[in-house]
């Protein structure tokens, strides 16, 4: 059946140059088809946008960013972008035309890969990702099915329509998450954040489904998935694969880390450590074949010798005419003789009416599911990129933000008053519950924060958690707070706040709280007591107690307390704590030798050493001369002691 027929486009002249033959797949931004430059006279894949979308300019500039971000790569594993342009209606990219088919279609026919093909599959991707790095590009959709393996081996990365700059913004214009749910690294799913990190561990994800034939990460809703990239680490291929070498359950892991930061920089780095792995491994773990890989030939035509080719098999089947088509998720190439059959046929095993028989049978299943597939694309494209918003209203707001990402929408949280709704529920959304959205719509919910004014609540007598507790409930903010002595109000609860009980006052309010410390209680003295029988006392007093760190100098016994905060007499409530500093006692310090010298000279030497002085006169003609002090010059006495000097006395 041929699904061209009613494509408008087929067999037109596109911009006066770009004659398009045949359609070859259609998606649900795009149709790419098969044309010729009639300038050039080349064949090349025009990439032509649905006129529907041409409107939206987003979808426009995502196109043309396309164009833009290629053209800067010349590198002979990315897939060219000759041209772009527009013809009425028609937003255009002119593309290299590959023929060939896509890696998505070697898994599905293969099943998975021995490591050498891997490898070889691996190698060009990297290289071709690591130059959009080194560009400053970041592909941010790497998969199978953007990976093109020419008839003749070569490997192409396709599908640069999410590329970013690493240094802007790389979530879309909405906010949401571009790109397939089984290859997002964690931030692109949590953050929305994307650099050359993510490339990363998309490849390390494709080499896992290359080695053992499925995705490390599987489950029966998008959810699921996001949850397993989010929370869990991606299993060794090992498991899957016995006799895999470890070298590669480490490149997968070192790809597939979690954290951005435990991964390579960029594909360079990849690559680098891609290639000392298979330098590591013997011919026989780079042969190892997976249990999971279907028997087929594995003769391609990737043996001409060119060095950017790959020995991976050719993409072919037999039509029911025995003419080969070559296929890929993009392109539809026409026969060649050059092509190598997957399975050829001996002679012995020619074509008898049975075989006839079971191939016309074959053509006919073909083309059922042919037309189921272009039906699926034309569904996608007018019911399958589309969801409902779900009905969120009333809920409270994390319920109904895990609600709308199940639904895999991006999600932006706005507040606003009402008087109606509670605070902290979803109080509208926008766009509105019902509305028929693209998936990469953002959902903006509007929480509500209750009322626009409310009145600050009677705390008296209210324990100070609780109280907080229901100032936030109305949307009020527990300010600072202050604490005084109450015999009416228990140690703990609420005096009063400020402002007052009954103020009116908008949300977001600060509001202070007075907060009792129950009835005074006067500090008994405990200085010069010993350690045991101070703390007995002050714990008897109804008083916590605390031992300062570091002990002091002080007269009293060394042991015994120096000093006390608050001091005997003071103010206390039952329960707050007395701090106590232990004495290490007396600071011994020299005295200085002031016999001879004037009283006043004498007084101030001395208390420049720290000691107090006490001055003995004679009872007869005293001078002003000192004859002797109690303790003598250079000897050592108690910082803070009493020295007395004596003066000469005269005839």
């Amino acid at each position: 059946m041929d699904t061209t027929l009613q494509d408008p486009l087929v067999g037109q002249l596109l911009d006066g140059r770009y004659r398009v033959q045949t359609r070859i797949a259609a998606g649900g931004m795009a149709t790419v088809y098969r044309a010729v430059d009639t300038r050039l006279d080349r064949v090349l894949a025009l990439k032509v946008m649905h006129p529907s979308l041409a409107a939206d300019g987003a979808f426009v500039d995502r196109f043309i960013r396309e164009a833009k971000s290629v053209a800067r790569l010349a590198h002979p594993n990315v897939v060219g972008v000759f041209d772009q342009g527009m013809d009425g209606t028609y937003v255009y990219l002119a593309m290299e035309y590959v023929a060939g088919c896509t890696l998505r279609d070697v898994l599905r026919e293969r099943g998975a890969l021995q490591p050498r093909a891997a490898l070889d599959i691996l190698e060009p991707i990297l290289a071709a990702l690591g130059a959009a790095h080194r560009a400053g590009l970041v592909h941010r959709d790497m998969k199978p099915e953007n990976v093109l393996i020419g008839d003749d081996g070569r490997v192409k990365v396709a599908d640069f329509g999410l590329v970013r700059a690493v240094d802007t913004n790389t979530t879309s214009s909405t906010g949401s998450v571009l790109g397939t749910v089984s290859y997002l690294a964690p931030e692109q799913l949590e953050h929305g954040t994307a650099d050359a990190r993510v490339d990363v561990y998309a490849c390390g994800v494709v080499l896992y489904e290359m080695l053992t034939g499925s995705k490390p990460h599987t489950g029966d809703s998008v959810a699921q998935v996001l949850y397993q990239h989010l929370h869990e680490d991606v299993r060794a291929p090992s498991g899957l694969v016995p006799g895999l070498a470890p070298q590669l359950d480490g490149l997968v892991a070192l790809a597939c880390a979690r954290e951005p930061q435990l991964r390579p920089p960029d594909a360079v780095a990849l690559l680098s450590r891609a290639q000392e792995a298979r330098a590591e491994l013997t011919d026989e773990q780079l042969d190892v074949v997976p249990p999971q890989a279907n028997e087929v030939s594995t003769a391609g035509p990737g043996a001409g010798g060119d060095p950017e080719a790959t020995d991976v098999i050719p993409r072919t089947t037999a039509g029911a005419d025995g003419a080969e088509l070559n296929r890929t998720s993009r392109l539809e190439v026409p026969p060649t003789e050059q092509t190598t059959r997957l399975r050829p046929v001996p002679a012995a095993e020619a074509p008898t009416g049975g075989l006839l028989q079971r191939r016309r049978l074959a053509t006919i299943v073909a083309a059922v599911l042919l037309v189921l597939g272009v039906g699926a694309g034309v569904w996608y494209i007018n019911s399958g990129q589309f969801t409902k918003v779900p009905a969120v209203l009333d809920m409270p707001q994390a319920k109904a933000v895990k609600t709308l990402r199940d639904e895999g929408l991006d999600v932006k949280i706005a507040r606003g008053f009402s008087s109606n709704v509670e605070r902290g529920r979803v109080m509208k959304t926008d766009p509105a519950t019902g509305a028929r959205i693209r998936g990469t719509v953002t959902v903006t919910v509007t929480v509500s924060r209750g009322p626009n004014i409310v009145a600050v609540p009677d705390l008296s007598g209210t324990p100070v958690a609780d109280a907080k507790r229901r100032l936030r409930d109305l949307g009020l903010i527990p300010g600072t707070e202050t604490r005084q002595f109450s015999d009416e109000v228990a140690k703990g609860s609420v005096i009063g706040t400020d402002p007052a009980a009954g103020s009116k006052r908008r949300p977001d309010t600060a509001v202070g709280l007075t907060i009792s410390r129950g009835s005074p209680t006067d500090v008994p003295g405990v200085i010069g007591s010993d350690r045991a029988d101070a703390e007995s006392t002050l714990r008897a007093a109804g008083f916590q107690v605390r031992i300062a760190p570091e002990p002091v100098f002080s007269p009293e016994d060394k042991g015994t307390v120096a000093r006390q905060t608050p001091g005997e007499g003071g103010k206390l409530g039952k329960g707050e704590t007395v701090t106590l500093a232990l004495s290490k006692g007396p600071q011994m310090v020299t005295v200085p030798d002031v016999t001879g010298k004037k009283t006043a000279e004498a007084k101030k030497e001395l208390t420049a050493a720290g000691f107090q002085v006490e001055v003995k006169k004679p009872w007869f003609f005293p001078e002003d001369e000192v004859d002797s002090q109690s303790v003598k010059g250079g000897e050592k006495a108690p910082k803070g002691g009493t020295i007395t000097i004596e003066l000469k006395g005269g005839l």
